[in-house]
């Protein structure tokens, strides 16, 4: 018996015993990083108008380019030129090169404040709804334009309606 804890005594002082240390260079580098996230945004810089239009006794249609801003008038519709209208514009941000998806809801109609009503025919975007932000300046643009049905003899006043613009990024 006593042999035996004599045996497993001098293995623990055999494990106990110190390790030379193996040579190494003097001077070694490290590197270090950081990950930077910029803030996503979607900011509105114009709301989208139709400008001023005369109504007659036939419809028509009134739209806005959602590239240029530009106002067509079709039918019984007459554009007034000192208020042509102008597309919605957004402005966005984010990582270099991330990718955003555009989407947005569209409202079935404008109502004046008499409860009078515009149908409003389709939201168009600007391109595609895939926008890739722009690696240098971490921003990308787009405008939204649209088109209405002018009834005919449609009443006097000013007409409006909200949509949401949301940008999921990717």
């Amino acid at each position: 018996m006593d042999i035996r804890t004599l045996i497993i005594a001098a293995g623990l002082l055999a494990a106990a015993a110190p390790v030379a240390a193996a040579p190494t260079a003097p001077n070694q580098n490290a590197t270090g990083k950081a990950l930077i996230l910029v803030p996503l945004t979607l900011t509105k810089i114009d709301d989208l108008s139709f400008g001023s239009i005369v109504p007659s006794s036939v419809s028509g249609v009134v739209a806005i380019d959602a590239t240029t801003g530009a106002r067509t008038v079709a039918g019984g519709v007459t554009g007034i030129a000192s208020d042509p209208g102008n597309r919605a514009y957004f402005a966005g941000g984010g990582s270099p090169s991330q990718t955003v998806i555009i989407t947005m809801t569209q409202p079935a109609q404008l109502t004046s404040i008499a409860g009078d009503t515009i149908p409003l025919l389709a939201l168009t975007l600007q391109g595609s709804p895939i926008k890739i932000i722009d690696p240098v300046t971490r921003t990308f643009f787009f405008g939204i334009g649209g088109i209405i049905i002018v009834n005919a003899d449609q009443p006097e006043g000013i007409y409006g309606a909200t949509f949401t613009v949301t940008a999921n990024y990717q």
